[in-house]
């Protein structure tokens, strides 16, 4: 995700994703989109759930014909009890920014007068102070709120408002940008809270509720159905969001989404939009996965996520057909990095993830979506389609702020006399030949000193030195070891096979 000044792009043919809080801080807090173009994008006590929905007769679609009785949600039930844990959320900050970067409305956009009250008079130059607002909800009764992380990224002071007017300081105990999760502390006692639901018995056509202040309207209740679940919305993000057709708009980020039980399912966070208001399409991080999160900020003040070291790409028909698949199913290994989890488990590239821990992966961006689920140490079960039959690997999932063992690099002193090639060289993996046809060679990650004095570059696959083929470093150590002046590289660059000779003396 790129910031230009407030406004946080991500475009989608012509919709764009926006997060749902109101208002602006230091170019983060609540972005919201007036550019067509562009887009702003364990668990507490649980108390009584609501109780079941009371059966409903619905009238005669013809007349004369015999009434149907449906079953519908009791919403009203679920506002009354719950909204008592929603809080509405107000932050300010201050930025040295100039006009330009706070997203400008044309006088003329139905919502100009709601952004200009987020606009400074004098052109917010200088550090003015810069004001946004969100939602949220108590989990516990000593005052531990869940919201959104871009409703009080770059907030000097955060404010939450109760249901029953009273005002407090906040403290933000952590947040988690991954997952846009945040932890809110208020010092007060025997609050109202929720109760904390799973998101994974959620159905798709299932009635779901969101309360919430969009646009600043305290407690305003919205309701629809879950559309569609473990949606992935952005590269970058391995939450595999709720997505529902339930009005949200801005001031509702960080608000609840509730089942028909009464219990939170979901943090209500993005919507797409063109105009920066509801179009019919919001979502939902999971509770699942915010439960986690809440759970790691409050007992360590942060968040660890996981990580099993692979590169992967989506299974089309076409590779459905070479790979014999009996459906285009599945997440395609096209890398495993070096002394990963992935690499120590036996995954090789040209696998195919069928499952993980039983669980079937439809999409290449189901496994991120799982995997998001777990903490590091925990082992995962993998079925990997290889060789044309199914294959049953173990991982223990790496933390992913451990950093990625470096490529091993080809920098070798000749005849003693200190020069090196400066290569950062790696096998080609068996996708990589299957596609370039290449039976071995190397390929050139990075290229420095001598060899990008030569004209070689990061991409190339070195296919042989002094002509003789090499397939991996331990072999171009010893060609170069015994060269005294200079070595010729065979190289393959894109469909181009050239000689370039490396000075080393």
């Amino acid at each position: 995700m790129q910031n230009e000044g407030a406004v946080t792009a991500i475009t989608a043919k012509r919709l764009t994703l926006a997060l749902c809080a109101a208002g602006v801080i230091g170019g983060a807090v609540g972005a919201i989109t007036v550019n067509h173009n562009n887009a702003t994008a364990q668990a507490a006590p649980a108390v009584a759930a609501a109780p079941a929905p009371a059966p409903v007769t619905a009238p005669p679609a013809v007349a004369g014909a015999p009434a149907a009785t449906v079953t519908l949600p009791d919403f009203t039930r679920i506002a009354k009890q719950n909204g008592k844990a929603v809080v509405n959320i107000r932050v300010m900050g201050s930025t040295k920014t100039s006009a330009g970067n706070i997203p400008q409305v044309d006088p003329s956009h139905p919502l100009y007068d709601f952004f200009r009250q987020f606009q400074d008079p004098r052109g917010s130059r200088g550090g003015a102070p810069v004001f946004g607002a969100g939602s949220g909800f108590i989990v516990s009764p000593d005052g531990v709120i869940l919201t959104n992380a871009h409703v009080v990224r770059g907030a000097s002071e955060v404010t939450v408002k109760l249901a029953d007017r009273r005002e407090f300081r906040a403290r933000v105990l952590g947040s988690d940008t991954a997952t846009d999760v945040a932890v809110l502390k208020i010092d007060a006692k025997n609050l109202p809270t929720v109760p904390i639901g799973s998101s994974r018995s959620l159905q798709v056509g299932e009635w779901v509720l969101a309360i919430g202040s969009p646009f600043g309207l305290e407690s305003t209740v919205t309701a629809g159905v879950v559309s569609a679940t473990g949606r992935s919305l952005q590269d970058d993000s391995n939450v595999p969001f709720i997505q529902t057709d339930v009005a949200i708009n801005p001031g509702n980020s960080g608000g609840p989404l509730f089942n028909t039980k009464g219990e939170v399912v979901g943090i209500n966070s993005q919507i797409y939009s063109q105009t920066g208001g509801y179009m019919g399409m919001s979502f939902a991080i999971p509770m699942d996965v915010a439960v986690r999160i809440k759970d790691q900020i409050v007992a360590t003040g942060k968040v660890q996520h996981v990580k099993l070291g692979v590169s992967i790409q989506e299974v089309d028909q076409g590779f459905a057909d070479s790979f014999n698949l009996d459906s285009p199913e599945g997440a395609l290994i096209a890398n495993v990095e070096r002394g990963s989890a992935a690499e120590r488990a036996g995954l090789k590239s040209g696998d195919v993830v069928r499952k993980v821990n039983g669980q079937p992966i439809i999409g290449s961006r189901d496994l991120p979506g799982i995997l998001a689920m777990a903490k590091p140490g925990d082992r995962v079960a993998l079925d990997v389609w290889r060789d044309g039959k199914i294959v049953r690997l173990n991982a223990v999932l790496a933390n992913a702020s451990d950093k990625p063992a470096p490529a091993e690099r080809a920098e070798l002193a000749a005849n003693d006399s200190g020069a090196k090639l400066g290569l950062a060289l790696r096998p080609l993996e068996p996708i990589e030949r299957r596609q370039s046809g290449l039976p071995s060679g190397l390929v050139v990650e990075d290229a420095a000193g001598a060899a990008i004095a030569a004209g070689i570059q990061p991409g190339d696959v070195l296919l042989s030195v002094n002509g003789k083929p090499v397939s991996t470093v331990a072999q171009v150590r010893d060609m170069v070891s015994k060269s005294t002046k200079s070595v010729a590289l065979l190289i393959q660059r894109g469909s181009d096979r050239i000689f370039i000779p490396v000075r080393i003396g």
